[in-house]
C-alpha cells in the first residue's frame, strides 16, 4: 500500500457584500432555505452564515432594546404630566 501525501484544500469564498448577507439572513430566518443550502447555492461557509445570523440578532435586540427604553420613558413622563393635572 502507498502512502499518498494528499494536501487538505482549503475552500475558497467569494466576498459577500451588506445586501447578499441580508438577503441569505431573510431567507434562513423566513424558512425558505437551510443555512447548508445557502451555504452552498451562494458559495459562502457555513460557519460565516452562523456569525451573521449571530451579529444581525444581536443588532435587532438593541434596536428593539432601545425602542424599549424610550417607550418606557415617554409613559413615564406621561404618567408624571397626569399626576400634576
Amino acid at each position: 500500500m502507498k502512502e499518498q501525501n494528499q494536501h487538505c484544500r482549503k475552500n475558497s469564498y467569494k466576498k459577500v457584500g451588506y445586501d447578499l448577507k441580508l438577503l441569505i439572513i431573510d431567507q434562513i430566518q423566513n424558512a425558505q432555505i437551510s443555512i447548508n443550502h445557502a451555504a452552498n447555492k451562494y458559495q459562502v461557509s457555513r460557519a460565516s452564515i452562523y456569525y451573521w445570523l449571530k451579529k444581525y440578532s444581536t443588532l435587532e435586540q438593541k434596536k428593539q432594546g432601545m425602542s424599549k427604553k424610550d417607550e418606557i420613558k415617554k409613559l413615564k413622563e406621561k404618567i408624571e404630566e397626569l399626576e400634576f393635572v
